[in-house]
């Protein structure tokens, strides 16, 4: 028995040695890299700035015989590698610092040389507060926001002069999940971590084992789950984005500029092949960034994440706020409404929609009162009186925050709104003019609130909408707030939010509207008017709108 195995291991032996000769003749000589030299280019140096112009970048080129490949390793704790031996890296320490660089040529058969030097740049970018965001100051876990619509997506990445796609390289155009679209993937199970180790801010993913891969880095076709390990901190560091965003007119609405940088081809939870996240708006709770793919430099996708585990009730803070007063009314004065801020829409006719009231300006239908604003539905013989007050040509807005405090009417038919249309309405017909719905409620389904957009594609009946039922509406004042920018359309109820819409330059969310806040009877959304309905109001407490 001794023999036999003494013979096996000899032949073991033999055939590790014929594969090892078949190795290096695969490889060819195994010649060590020699003559390595490295250049160091600080960008913007000049007599008066010796260590660069504030953007702490620094070109390197490393040149060596026999050597395929070159890797950088920082004394940031952050890597690169390059298989030309040119790179052009970011320090964002702020300040001017001093970083120790070694540079790695391996050859043929993994057999490197390397040398060490020193460079020193100047770095004037830092982000505090979204590493607070991130780190929560010592350690956050973020997940993916996976009940968000266009949580993942993907559009294009051009300039914003491109005459195709220009106007869409800050969104998804061409892809946006929705809600909980991944729950049969391993997507879902990623866990990113941000923490702050000493003075510098780590990153480490918990993917559960299994990464979500886009198929054009693996299988080769749809995206798929495989094995990977990606235990292990990766160093963070920020810097300024030089994107086609940045450069967009309205860039300051569409993106932080700042970049996340993970070292070691660190990435968070999806992969693209890339390790530097552009964040287009972070919150306490909730973060969207922008990742260009690896090899297709066309292709950027998008990352809605959150605070919250997936299954825990979360009200994201708003990624955009408007704090400056441009608008209000806060109903003081007794008497009829403000002519100054409010016009009248008059008749009946229907109004579009099979409405059964005819809107009037009497005092009986609308008046201002105690404080509030009344705007009364009556039945007045066989039909039914309202009235419908507008700001057109008198205050009319693109973005904000709208704030209405009111309480709503109650019985079977009424329809109470609070809403906004397109000021070019009359040359750019409704749906395409678009509306923006920011409360509506039926009697016939007393306490649930609607939000709704209507724009080409989506109206009516097939409205972008989302609701939510609250306690009280019609005998309690709830505050009713959207806040609408270029990015996002939001909707809450007493900062509750229900309803978020991504907004683009492909939907008409992106000029001018009008404030409309009526009472209507019956017609395709009010339903079948109560026969004992006599009359009920909606009662408004303020008008507010920011900007």
């Amino acid at each position: 028995m001794k023999k036999i195995i003494t013979n096996l291991v000899s032949v073991f032996v033999l055939l590790l040695m014929v594969n090892c000769q078949e190795d290096n003749l695969g490889f060819g000589a195994l010649d060590t890299p020699t003559n390595l030299q490295v250049t160091a280019e600080v960008i913007g140096k000049t007599a008066a700035f010796p260590n660069g112009d504030g953007s702490g970048k620094v070109k390197f080129t490393s040149t060596a015989e026999n050597a395929i490949s070159y890797k950088y390793i920082f004394s940031d704790g952050t890597t690169q590698n390059s298989p030309s031996g040119i790179l052009e890296n970011t320090f964002a320490t702020p300040g001017t610092n001093t970083y120790t660089v070694t540079v790695i040529a391996s050859g043929a058969g993994g057999v490197a040389t390397n040398m060490t030097m020193e460079v020193t740049v100047f770095s004037d970018f830092k982000d505090e507060q979204a590493v607070q965001f991130l780190t929560a100051g010592t350690s956050r876990k973020w997940y993916w926001a996976q009940t968000e619509p266009g949580h993942l997506g993907v559009g294009p990445n051009v300039a914003w002069s491109d005459p195709t796609f220009g106007t869409q390289n800050y969104y998804p155009s061409f892809y946006s999940a929705v809600a909980n679209e991944k729950s049969a993937t391993c997507l879902y199970n990623s866990v990113m971590t941000f923490s702050i180790v000493g003075q510098q801010m780590k990153f480490e993913l918990d993917n559960k084992g299994q990464t979500y891969y886009n198929g054009a880095f693996k299988g080769g076709g749809e995206d798929a789950c495989y094995d990977l390990n990606t235990s292990g901190l990766k160093t963070v560091t920020l810097s300024k984005s030089e994107s086609f965003v940045t450069k967009n007119p309205d860039s300051a609405t569409q993106t932080r500029g700042t970049v996340i940088n993970i070292a070691d081809g660190g990435f968070m939870g999806y992969f693209v092949g890339t390790s530097s996240y552009e964040i287009l708006s972070i919150t306490d709770n909730r973060m969207v960034v922008r990742v260009i793919q690896s090899g297709n430099p066309f292709l950027v996708w998008y990352h809605t994440f959150t605070t919250s585990p997936p299954g825990a009730a979360v009200t994201p803070t708003p990624t955009v706020d408007y704090t400056v007063l441009k608008f209000s009314d806060e109903f003081n004065t007794d008497g009829a409404p403000d002519p100054t801020k409010w016009g009248y829409d008059l008749g009946a006719g229907g109004w579009g929609n099979g409405e059964a009231q005819t809107y009037t300006s009497a005092a009986d239908n609308v008046i201002v009162q105690g404080g509030s604003l009344k705007i009364t539905a009556k039945k007045v013989g066989t039909g039914y009186t309202s009235t419908r007050l507008k700001t057109e040509d008198k205050y009319e807005f693109t973005y904000g925050k709208i704030e209405v405090r009111a309480k709503l009417p109650v019985g079977g038919g009424t329809w109470p709104a609070i809403w906004s249309l397109g000021q070019d309405y009359k040359t750019n017909a409704w749906p395409n003019c678009g509306e923006i719905d920011f409360m509506e409620h039926r009697g016939n389904d007393q306490n649930v609130i609607h939000g709704s957009l209507h724009y080409p594609g989506n109206f009516g009946g097939n409205a972008n909408t989302a609701k939510t039922t609250i306690a009280n509406a019609s005998s309690e004042f709830h505050v009713y707030k959207t806040i609408w920018s270029p990015t996002s359309i939001q909707f809450f109820v007493d900062d509750k939010l229900f309803h978020s819409f991504t907004n683009s330059s492909s939907v008409p969310f992106n000029s001018d509207f009008f404030m409309i806040l009526n009472v209507a009877m019956g017609g395709t959304f009010g339903g079948a008017i109560d026969p004992a309905f006599t009359q009920s109001s909606m009662e408004i407490d303020y008008v507010r709108i920011y900007q």
